[in-house]
């Protein structure tokens, strides 16, 4: 440790040493420098002052004849002075002024802008950025407001992309007035664990009609979106409209009312229907003169329902059984106005006839 501190202290020696002759040489060189300036200015003031006798010399040679030339040098450098006349045209900058007058022509540009007033008509600009507005507006003046398209799958269709909660199924009841009812068939449930939660406008539907390149976010929204919410019987949701759209699927009961549901929820949407459901929408609204939805009388039997008739013979469970237990009971017979129900009828070998007397539900 000693010798590494004595190392160090030796060089700090050196280099201080090194320093300072080093500076000792800067400072001899200044002084040299110094020194070689005075001699050289000492010369300059020794020639300077030599000439100094001979300087009033000059002077009496000048004088006598100078008197004259000196009144001839005052009139030459007055009119030196006179050309400053010559800056007063400077003010000739004024007209600069003038020059600058053109800029009304600006003034004048923005006169070339006021043609935008010609462009404040901007619905015809969005009207033209929007590409199907030309079929919208056609479609408006038909009391659709719809934007007319081919149904177009751009994505694979997945349920699991519109979630919707069992909870909302008191909320569709509470829309309907309290009651358990089933517009397209004019049915009421006496529990809603009878129903199904129906979708006006099918999710499958809707993904086909422009759903399918939006966010998840927009596809939740639609799938629990009230206005597009109703109940119905499995028998219906499941086995006839399933994911129909108009211009193959049409309830019976509440006819103008679903129809203005699914323009409401496709305008809400920007969903699009193509020519056979818009002028199937366009022919049902013609005949309406109300959308609002229509109740039965409770108790009442229901008019037939679209799946009547060959349908409903050869799938009587799919016309009748609202629970889908494999049986027809009485209740669901006199829901769809079938009862008393005769043994020729197709739904009676799925009923219970505890007579046998050839009728049940009499």
């Amino acid at each position: 440790m000693k010798r590494f501190l004595t190392f160090v202290l030796r060089l700090l020696f050196i280099v201080a040493a090194a320093a300072a002759v080093i500076l000792l040489a800067i400072l001899v060189m200044r002084v040299d420098d110094l020194s070689t300036q005075g001699a050289a200015l000492s010369t300059r003031v020794h020639e300077l002052e030599q000439p100094g006798p001979a300087r009033p010399g000059r002077g009496s040679q000048a004088v006598a004849p100078s008197s004259t030339p000196t009144r001839t040098r005052t009139p030459t450098r007055r009119p030196t002075h006179t050309p400053r006349p010559t800056r007063t045209p400077t003010h000739t900058r004024t007209p600069a002024g003038p020059t600058d007058t053109p800029r009304p022509t600006r003034t004048a540009a923005r006169p070339t802008d006021t043609p935008r007033s010609t462009r404040t008509p901007a619905p015809t600009r969005t009207a033209t950025n929007t590409p199907v507005s030309p079929t919208a507006t056609a479609a408006s003046a038909n009391g659709l407001g719809v934007r007319i398209g081919p149904e177009n799958r751009c994505s694979p269709y997945d349920p699991d992309d519109y979630p919707y909660p069992p909870s909302v199924e008191p909320r569709i009841v509470d829309q309907q007035g309290g009651r358990i009812y089933g517009p397209y068939t004019g049915a009421y449930f006496g529990s809603i664990r009878e129903t199904d939660i129906e979708h006006i406008v099918a999710r499958s539907e809707a993904h086909d009609s422009g759903l399918c390149g939006r966010g998840s976010a927009e596809k939740r929204a639609f799938a629990r979106d009230l206005l597009n919410l109703t109940l119905a019987s499995p028998r219906v949701n499941r086995h006839q409209k399933v994911d129909k759209d108009l211009a193959q699927w049409l309830p019976d009961l509440n006819r103008c009312w679903y129809v203005n549901q699914v323009v409401l929820v496709k305008r809400k949407y920007d969903l699009s229907m193509d020519q056979a459901e818009a002028e199937t929408a366009r022919r049902v609204l013609a005949s309406c003169s109300s959308t609002q939805m229509q109740f039965t009388d409770p108790g009442s039997a229901p008019p037939p329902q679209s799946g009547s008739g060959s349908d409903c013979d050869r799938n009587p469970l799919g016309c009748y059984d609202d629970n889908n237990n494999g049986r027809i009971t009485c209740a669901e017979a006199r829901r769809h106005g079938i009862a008393p129900v005769p043994r020729s009828h197709p739904a009676y070998q799925y009923m219970r006839d505890g007579d046998n007397d050839g009728e049940v539900c009499e």
